[in-house]
């Protein structure tokens, strides 16, 4: 049993560790910002790849009702805010700086668990939203990256991302056990991701802007589309599998291990400025995430 989550575990952070690059190159290096599309693309192979799966009996998706889909809709919104803004976000943004600010979802869980749910939290565990958000608030005096994001004019330029991260969760965790497995709750995602995304993409100039990408016909970027697609939905499965087998303490360690991972890797891989203030910043919000870890598996 421990081999098999050893072996999960690293398949996880393998597919975590390519997705993100792979994202970050089509986004950042042949600069692919038509989030509609790209978004669109990945949700639509990810959504047929599980069909296919359910088909053939490797993945488990019941017949759903329509009240459960109705009260997950709000979800499945929420989900395409995700993606829509991260994809948007991590066009500008330094990969490890990015995993920084979208810590800040924590700090939201935390908080509505605090002062809505009435839940007791440990002093670790807010000791850790506080680092979180301190080290997500320091980044954008330091960073002239952050600044030049969309969303600069917030508190914390990524917030669009870290709240609708934040409030999916709240929504997860608040649905009823065994009502909707997650990858019930995947596909529903995918399935409404693709419709409202190939909508979106005509208002928001997408659909005819991309006939101006200058690798449009290249191979390298068909390849890293494919790439992208495939790696979204092998991290999904990952995810999913990790999740469900081990506990919550260890599943949150195996994410901050692959993010830790992810974040070395892309300071070599791609170009970023660091500064001491900047590396203060991300050793801040590294420990953070850290105590969270602990009070996780001090809770469980």
């Amino acid at each position: 049993m421990c081999v098999r989550r050893c072996l999960v575990g690293f398949t996880f952070c393998t597919c975590y560790l390519a997705s993100y690059l792979t994202n970050k190159y089509v986004l950042s290096v042949l600069k692919f910002t038509y989030p509609t599309l790209f978004q669109g693309w990945q949700t639509l192979i990810g959504g047929l790849l599980l069909h296919v799966s359910w088909k053939l009996g490797w993945a488990e998706i019941n017949s759903t009702s329509r009240s459960d889909v109705s009260t997950w809709l709000p979800a499945s919104v929420l989900f395409v805010g995700i993606i829509y803004a991260g994809s948007r976000a991590l066009s500008k943004l330094a990969i490890p700086v990015f995993l920084t600010l979208h810590n800040v979802a924590e700090v939201i869980i935390c908080g509505h668990q605090k002062c809505f749910r009435k839940e007791k939290t440990s002093p670790e565990k807010i000791c850790s939203t506080l680092f979180l958000l301190a080290a997500a608030g320091c980044l954008p005096f330091n960073d002239p990256q952050v600044r030049a994001t969309p969303y600069a004019g917030c508190p914390v330029p990524v917030t669009p991302t870290a709240s609708f991260s934040g409030a999916y969760k709240i929504v997860q965790k608040s649905r009823k056990p065994n009502a909707l497995s997650d990858i019930e709750q995947q596909y529903l995602n995918y399935m409404f991701s693709v419709v409202l995304l190939a909508v979106a993409s005509h208002p928001t100039g997408d659909l005819f802007s991309v006939l101006d990408f200058p690798f449009l016909y290249f191979y390298r970027f068909h390849g890293s589309c494919c790439a992208s697609g495939l790696l979204g939905f092998f991290l999904m499965l990952s995810t999913v599998k990790l999740k469900n087998l081990v506990a919550p303490g260890q599943y949150a360690a195996w994410i901050f291990f692959a993010k830790v991972i992810t974040a070395g890797l892309s300071v070599l891989l791609f170009d970023m400025i660091l500064t001491n203030a900047m590396v203060g910043c991300l050793l801040l919000g590294g420990l953070g995430e850290a105590l969270l870890i602990f009070s996780e598996q001090k809770s469980s």
